[in-house]
């Protein structure tokens, strides 16, 4: 009996982890599909692993490519050659299937013809077990797409591997991975999507996606080397391979969706890594981005929330240290360090009036109104300019805040400092003292020893927010590290419970956040939690 879905597997020296993807497809509950294991010239023991899987199950292929190709097109392309089944699925070696993904998209094939189905992605952070979904509100509610031009906005879920092909589909259109190139997936889809007349969307999880964005950059994923400048040139080469494609198509009319979904998601990404490079490397990015900028819809770029657009002018404009201090305020209402007003009563970023009408309209914040919106709203900006450690588990922070808007009365203020491991609020009052217009200082001694930890210990991170009050008013902010102090870690040992190995760091992405990471130790921990479950069990009777 021929199959009903081909799966490809492709691997390269992933001997440890292909036994798990091949599982997961062993399991799934449509049983009748055949997998095809596309090894990329492996050098470890994945021919060896291989081997011994397709031993074990009839219907598992092992193809091995005689040379590496470096990328993950080739193995898929070859494998499509091969494949016996009218559908088609890929997997990546260090991802699974969950059990009902192929059944849910074969059904849903099976309902109505259509080029391809889809489904929802479940994210899986290999450090710390946490689950989420990618790009969840896509996927939410189950329907059939009549072209991409009904729903634009599904140019961001572009993964290849969340979907399930006719192969009459790929075939008719000679519809291949682009070989010798990185972001194949941001292609591939975006034509798949351009030529498909329907495909019909799941909202239910087919594809588990694990994500290690901690993995020695020798191991990392292609997705995971931002730091490498070819990285950010091999996503604009994609790009400007796509904006090809859809003049030639003649889906010309998607440019503006695609360009927003390239600002939004693609360069995004890069802009959020910017505080934590140094004065070269953004000089290099912005020389690789900023000549595709230009070229983006200037629409796309209008919808952009104001702080992105921010920090996009100051590198078209080679404001490069500028671009780093506006980038930690993406996407949290952070304000700037100062604003500049003109004579028209318009307010701009930074400290000086812009001089042309493009970086005017770009580095323009009035419509933020930082200096009428609510208190409860008002964007502070409060910054770590140093810490100082002093007896075990406890820190002197120097802060300063930064009012551009000029929300708090002139003079003292009282602030408090917030942080809840385990769920329990601890708390430190300090002073703000006014040292200029608009810029406050003060000192406030952290001391993660007395803060009351659940019983059983605490494992979690978090991240400390300073609150102020004003006339009855409260508005809390993000606590900005410094980057560039090295992580401070001490155990605490309390008079009663649980000893714990505490760090603190500033955070390795987005704003830069003050960090502070709890972790149990000690032989204690081992005879608290049968206890704990045994408590929990009579409770529970």
């Amino acid at each position: 009996m021929n199959p009903d879905v081909t799966i490809t597997v492709i691997v390269y020296n992933d001997a440890e982890r292909l036994p798990r993807a091949v599982a997961s497809l062993r399991a799934q509950t449509h049983a009748n599909i055949e997998i095809i294991i596309s090894d990329d010239c492996s050098t470890d023991d994945t021919p060896e692993v291989a081997r011994q899987l397709a031993a074990e199950d009839r219907r598992v292929r092992y193809l091995r490519l005689p040379v590496n190709s470096g990328g993950c097109s080739a193995p898929r392309n070859r494998a499509m050659e091969l494949a016996r089944a009218p559908y088609l699925m890929f997997l990546d070696s260090d991802d699974e299937l969950p059990p009902h993904a192929v059944e849910s998209l074969l059904a849903a094939h099976r309902e109505r013809a259509v080029d391809f189905a889809m489904g929802q992605v479940e994210r899986v952070r290999v450090d710390t077990g946490r689950r989420s979904l990618w790009m969840p509100e896509l996927v939410a509610e189950r329907r059939t797409v009549e072209g991409i031009e009904a729903e634009p906005r599904l140019l961001f879920e572009h993964l290849s591997t969340s979907k399930m092909y006719t192969k009459d589909f790929l075939d008719r259109h000679e519809l291949r991975f682009p070989e010798g190139i990185h972001y194949e997936d941001q292609l591939f889809s975006a034509q798949a999507y351009c030529l498909a007349k329907a495909f019909t969307i799941v909202p239910e999880p087919v594809y588990r996606w694990y994500i290690e964005p901690f993995a020695d950059a020798g191991a990392a994923s292609i997705s995971n080397q931002r730091h490498k400048i070819s990285n950010v040139r091999d996503r604009i080469h994609v790009q400007t391979l796509i904006d090809a494609f859809l003049v030639e198509s003649g889906h010309g009319g998607l440019r503006e969706d695609k360009d927003y979904k390239f600002l939004k998601h693609d360069f995004r990404m890069y802009a959020g890594d910017l505080p934590f490079r140094d004065e070269d490397w953004v000089r290099s990015f912005a020389g690789a981005v900023v000549p595709y900028l230009e070229a983006v819809s200037p629409a796309a770029l209008a919808r952009l929330p104001r702080a992105e657009r921010v920090v996009i002018q100051l590198l078209r404009d080679g404001r490069y240290a500028d671009a780093q201090v506006a980038a930690r305020g993406m996407g949290h209402g952070v304000a700037p360090r100062e604003t500049v007003t003109d004579e028209d009563g318009r307010v701009y970023w930074g400290a000086r009036i812009p001089v042309t009408d493009r970086t005017k309209a770009e580095l323009d914040l009035s419509d933020l109104e930082l200096t009428t919106r609510p208190f409860a709203t008002a964007h502070f900006r409060h910054e770590i300019t140093s810490v100082t450690p002093g007896a075990p588990g406890t820190l002197d922070l120097a802060v300063r805040t930064y009012d551009p808007g000029r929300q708090l009365a002139v003079g003292p203020h009282v602030a408090a400092l917030h942080i809840a491991p385990g769920g329990r609020r601890h708390t430190r009052r300090f002073r703000l003292d006014v040292v200029r217009p608009g810029v406050y200082e003060g000192t406030v001694r952290l001391d993660l020893a007395a803060a009351d930890l659940p019983a059983q210990g605490f494992t979690g991170t978090r991240h400390p927010v300073l609150e102020l009050e004003q006339d009855r008013q409260r508005t809390t902010g993000l606590l900005l590290a410094p980057l560039d102090f090295t992580p401070l870690t001490t155990v605490i040992r309390p008079r009663f419970g649980v000893a714990h190995r505490v760090t603190v760091e500033p955070e390795g992405r987005n704003s830069g956040r003050l960090q502070v990471r709890w972790e149990p130790v000690g032989a204690v921990v081992k005879a608290l939690r049968p206890l704990k479950r045994r408590v929990k069990g009579l409770l529970g009777r």
